[in-house]
């Protein structure tokens, strides 16, 4: 349990921060926007964006599906893999949901930013079950976390 855990929470981490660079190069809005908005030829710096970001998206999704198997030890059957992802993903959507309406600013910021981020950027949980190396055997071992 302890495992999953800290892999989903990996996960959250890793789709937000890669799931960034896509989001910004295709809405040509946020920090990336900004940093390339004065570089010749935009468009062409745009689309790295894009295409570097699509990249390192793939490689989250693939990063979090094998240490599903490898070390939470998560058989590879859809049913499974589908209950384990699909859950942290709707709380997810709906916890920022709920801290969104509380923002002081406004309920307008809830549908442009908290809405899209969550569901975009965490939407990885959603296809990681189709990117997982067929290879991909568990490794998980009998002993429990600990420290050293």
């Amino acid at each position: 349990m302890i495992r999953y855990f800290l892999l989903i929470t990996c996960a959250f981490n890793l789709f937000t921060g890669t799931g960034y660079f896509f989001f910004s190069g295709v809405t040509n809005f946020g920090d990336w926007a900004a940093v390339i908005s004065g570089l010749y030829p935009h468009w062409l710096w745009r689309a790295l964006v894009v295409v570097g970001g699509t990249a390192i998206c793939y490689a989250a999704v693939r990063v979090v599906g094998i240490g599903l198997v490898r070390y939470v030890g998560v058989p590879r059957d859809q049913h499974t893999l589908r209950k384990l992802t699909i859950v942290p993903y709707v709380t997810a959507i709906l916890c920022r949901s709920v801290a969104g309406l509380l923002n002081p600013l406004g309920i307008q910021l809830l549908w442009q930013s908290a809405l899209p981020a969550t569901a975009g950027g965490q939407s990885g949980l959603l296809w990681v079950q189709y990117y997982i190396p067929r290879r991909t055997a568990a490794e998980r071992t009998p002993e429990r976390l600990g420290r050293k």
